[in-house]
């Protein structure tokens, strides 16, 4: 008998295209209800249904009630991480949709990925806290440094509010379209939050792109290279 953990049921499950399709549409962020993530898929709401418990009940998914409504939505950012670095893996071997649009380029610059920015502007906000110091990989784990724990206070993060979570600060995730790392965790989403805030950058309806205005992308580049 095989010992440890078992891949086979988490990749049966993933591998299905219309699971797959709904869990790439909870990879904007947002909670979907069943109805919504049957359009995505294709599929009856019945047989959404029957897919969503299955996600559900391999942990890869969350349900709550909201009146007479389900919503679903990605576990957490380990389930996401790995839908990321399989979309990476998909697109560099060629196993791409046929479907395309003006929204591609879009979507490489930037975009939601679970809870955090990704895309070149992702790419490039974690290259640049990386060579000013501001983190520091250890083990390839990144750290938060004294200097960036001051940017980010400067830049109106609590990082206190932060550290009562019960998630890690900072975590690298592997960007599909770039193919390097951008950074995840609650520093991740808190800086996505303050982008949004104020007024850098917004999110597009029923679209994972974060579009940024002109003068939110000159302030992004002036802060982060």
């Amino acid at each position: 008998m095989k010992e440890g953990p078992d891949i086979s049921l988490l990749a049966a499950l993933i591998g299905d295209p219309a699971r797959s399709n709904m869990l790439m549409a909870l990879m904007s962020g947002k909670a979907l209800t069943a109805g919504e993530l049957a359009r995505e898929a294709g599929v009856t709401i019945q047989t959404a249904s029957s897919h969503l418990g299955k996600l559900e009940g391999a942990g890869l998914l969350l349900k709550r009630h909201e009146g007479r409504h389900r919503y679903f939505s990605i576990a957490d950012e380990d389930v996401a991480g790995v839908l990321e670095s399989l979309t990476g893996l998909a697109a560099k071997r060629g196993h791409l949709r046929t479907r395309t649009g003006p929204k591609d380029p879009e979507l490489r610059k930037a975009r939601v990925c679970y809870n955090h920015l990704a895309g070149e502007m992702g790419v490039q906000m974690y290259d640049n806290l990386i060579t000013n110091n501001h983190i520091v990989l250890k083990d390839n784990t990144p750290l938060l440094t004294p200097s960036g724990k001051t940017l980010m206070a400067e830049f109106g993060v609590d990082l206190e509010a932060l550290a009562k979570l019960r998630r890690p600060l900072c975590k690298s995730c592997l960007d599909w379209s770039a193919r390097r790392s951008h950074l995840a965790g609650a520093l991740g989403t808190a800086l996505l939050n303050r982008f949004f805030e104020l007024g850098w950058a917004e999110r597009l309806e029923n679209s994972r792109v974060v579009a940024f205005s002109k003068t939110g992308e000159r302030k992004f580049s002036a802060m982060f290279g």
